[in-house]
């Protein structure tokens, strides 16, 4: 049709990918669980690993993708340069994980299982300590088409994006510049570093806990 819009070629394609992103879903999350079993299994009563899998919607995919263009939007002359295999996230894995202390058992277990992947880690844009999250990407054998993602993030960091998220990406387009506003990065960045300080506390206080208690026994 000659009105077809760029919009509507790419949410065809949208549906046409559908059954590969949730194949390759399937496999990502099927994979990750068997390969962190022995660190759940592990676990102490305090301790959390948490998976959340998820599709990343049509309108969500196309709003990702035109947001990489140029002035995020779509050269109207040039269709044809624009697919959703692009994308590098249409399907996701997150873990979760409490207390970080786990992060790096769990970063080595997963790197031995998806070995060719690429990372592409979430950091704070001022700062160069460690990353907030470990991220991950790739292809799996469930298709050639579709990359999948996964990311291993402190399950406080986590809870709090995705609270994050739906108050202010998902109500209204109009709200996405709140995210970008100085004051608001700001709040931001001090609710991530007080998160960090909170765990990095609480693991210090068991590490305390557990040689005090050591130290009774041997007595």
């Amino acid at each position: 049709m000659a009105n077809r819009t760029i919009e509507d070629r790419l949410r065809e394609e949208y549906f046409e990918l559908l059954p590969d992103i949730r194949r390759v879903l399937e496999e990502l999350e099927a994979r990750a669980r068997f390969k962190i079993m022995p660190i759940s299994l592990g676990l102490d009563q305090y301790e959390r690993i948490v998976i959340r899998s998820r599709v990343k919607e049509c309108e969500s995919a196309l709003d990702s993708l035109r947001r990489r263009q140029e002035g995020a939007t779509f050269d109207r002359e040039h269709p044809d340069e624009y697919t959703l295999t692009n994308l590098r996230d249409l399907a996701g894995v997150r873990l979760l994980v409490f207390p970080r202390s786990h992060l790096e058992q769990i970063d080595l277990a997963l790197r031995r299982e998806f070995s060719h992947w690429e990372a592409d880690h979430i950091r704070d844009s001022e700062a160069s300590d460690a990353p907030l999250a470990l991220k991950y990407h790739g292809y799996c054998g469930a298709s050639d088409r579709i990359r999948g993602e996964y990311q291993i993030v402190p399950m406080l960091t986590g809870l709090f994006w995705e609270v994050e998220h739906a108050a202010i990406y998902k109500p209204a387009p109009q709200l996405r510049g709140v995210a970008r506003e100085p004051a608001m990065q700001e709040r931001t960045r001090a609710v991530l570093k007080a998160l960090g300080a909170f765990e990095q506390e609480f693991e210090d206080l068991i590490r305390r806990s557990y040689a005090a208690s050591n130290e009774g026994k041997s007595e």
